[in-house]
């Protein structure tokens, strides 16, 4: 009797056996896609995709099917849209897998999904005053595409994340992204910020002209300067208009007239004119819940001598940069160039800054922060270019506000005199140091050190000194064109107005 028992036990037990088979033999991954933690709120979709055995019957969160791609055997995908009141608290998805001979396996992604509750809005502040909005997820070697900097403990509504990016709602039909390690979140409930705006105050002291906005709350704002006419716009996300008055006060000399617009309902746009037909910057922040922006004035006199300018020698320290072939090391000749244009512009007379003058290491954040309390009137970055296929050569400039292309295509001109191959003037360049507003700025990509013969030219210090005699006389051609025409700007320096 118990041979038998123990002859059936056998046959019952590799009759199971195929429904206990390991899931790697059944599934070879499963992810998110993007492969990434998120936070997904009602209305977002979750994006699946499992690799297994074909034929299979698969699926996910609340018994969700996933469909076998017919081009690709074993390949299943699912899109699910998050609907209210569907609950995940920061978990990994499971997934189920059933083969057609009725085995079954059971697997988990490696990331975690949290699904967002309307009903509790995530909020969070900014840190810095150097943090700034991304307009999506996309990254390359200079980061995502930048909408601009944040002033410190901006209240943001957080309503999406992925990987280490927080989507932020800025308005009904606009988001933005924002980096995890630039805000804090703060606890659960508080309310969504949003704010009326009050009468404006615009005056000007010695240095600048500013516009004084008040609100309730620090919102997220973005600004865009503009041409023909030279404007500044400035979108306050959140705030509705409530200024029955702006009041223009005595000492105006860069603004001229202001106004706003409320073109949604929780968009409130700033839109200040200028004087000048060129901008020399600006800078946005609160002051309490009062949003100041400076707007900057031209230089009393429109010479290179007594002009304030930024020398910004690339990488430096750990940060090489690029290398030649001899061995030549971007951040030995970014310096050795720079020190070139100091004592050329010195000699004609310009005050001059430098972000480093020794073999330093300095993140971009540090030489942000350095030219904001150095406030020069420009900045010029200096770099060496380098690239995979070692016969592209030649010089090229780089800007990112159009308002600020001037000042590239000078310098632009002025080194193609040199000999180098023109390789292009560069516009909405996502570089660390185009990003201020608070002076006109471009950068300089010298030569390419990866080609044989620009590398020959870069480290000769003839050529160096010549490249800096050029980039120079850019700055000084910049500075002319800004002049009024006729004797008010060639006798006295006075800027051509609007």
């Amino acid at each position: 009797m118990m041979h038998f028992l123990s002859a059936r036990f056998v046959v019952l037990l590799f009759w199971l056996l195929p429904l206990a088979a390991p899931a790697q033999q059944l599934i070879e991954s499963v992810t998110t896609v993007p492969a990434a933690d998120q936070w997904l709120q009602p209305g977002d979709q979750l994006q699946v995709r499992l690799k297994g055995r074909p034929g299979s019957r698969v699926t996910f969160y609340r018994g969700q099917r996933l469909t076998e791609l017919p081009n690709q055997r074993g390949t299943y995908q699912a899109t699910y849209v998050v609907q209210p009141g569907d609950t995940l608290a920061n978990r990994p998805i499971t997934f189920q897998l059933v083969a057609t001979d009725s085995t079954r396996a059971t697997a988990t992604s490696k990331n975690r999904v949290r699904l967002l509750n309307l009903n509790e809005p995530q909020l969070a502040q900014t840190t810095s005053n150097l943090s700034y909005l991304n307009y999506g997820l996309g990254e390359d070697r200079l980061g995502g595409a930048k909408m601009g900097y944040l002033d410190s403990a901006v209240v943001l509504h957080l309503t999406g994340r992925v990987g280490n990016l927080y989507r932020v709602r800025l308005a009904e039909s606009q988001t933005a992204w924002i980096p995890q390690e630039q805000v804090q979140l703060l606890p659960p409930g508080g309310f969504v910020p949003t704010s009326l705006t009050g009468s404006w105050d615009v005056r000007g002291d010695s240095l600048f002209d500013y516009v004084r906005v008040p609100l309730t709350a620090r919102l997220p704002y973005r600004s865009q300067l503009l041409t023909n006419p030279t404007r500044l716009e400035v979108d306050i996300f959140g705030a509705t208009s409530n200024t029955n008055w702006i009041t223009q006060r005595d000492g105006l000399q860069a603004l001229g007239d202001v106004h706003y617009e409320q073109g949604a309902p929780d968009v409130f746009r700033l839109v200040l004119l200028l004087k000048h037909a060129q901008s020399w910057g600006y800078h946005i922040g609160y002051k309490g819940n009062i949003l100041e922006i400076q707007v900057r004035r031209p230089p009393a006199k429109l010479r290179l001598r007594g002009l304030v300018v930024a020398i910004d020698a690339g990488h430096g320290g750990t940060n090489v940069g690029a290398v030649g072939s001899t061995g030549a090391r971007e951040k030995d000749l970014t310096l050795a160039i720079a020190r070139q244009l100091q004592q050329e512009l010195e000699r004609r007379g310009a005050r001059v800054v430098m972000t480093r003058t020794d073999d330093a290491s300095l993140e971009i954040s540090d030489r942000v922060r350095q030219l904001r309390r150095a406030r020069p009137n420009l900045l010029v970055s200096i770099h060496v270019n380098s690239s995979g296929n070692t016969a592209t050569q030649g010089t090229s400039t780089y800007y990112r506000y159009v308002a600020f292309r001037p000042l590239s295509e000078a310098l632009y001109g002025q080194m193609r005199r040199t000999g180098l191959r023109g390789a292009g003037n560069v516009g909405s360049f996502n570089f660390g140091l185009n990003g201020p507003t608070e002076y006109p700025n471009a950068l300089v990509e010298t030569a390419f050190v990866s080609n044989p013969e620009d590398e020959r030219r870069l480290i000769d210090p003839k050529f160096q000194q010549g490249m800096a005699v050029r980039m120079a006389a850019g700055v000084q051609e910049f500075v002319r064109g800004t002049r009024a025409k006729g004797l008010k700007g060639w006798l006295f320096g006075k800027p051509a107005v609007q």
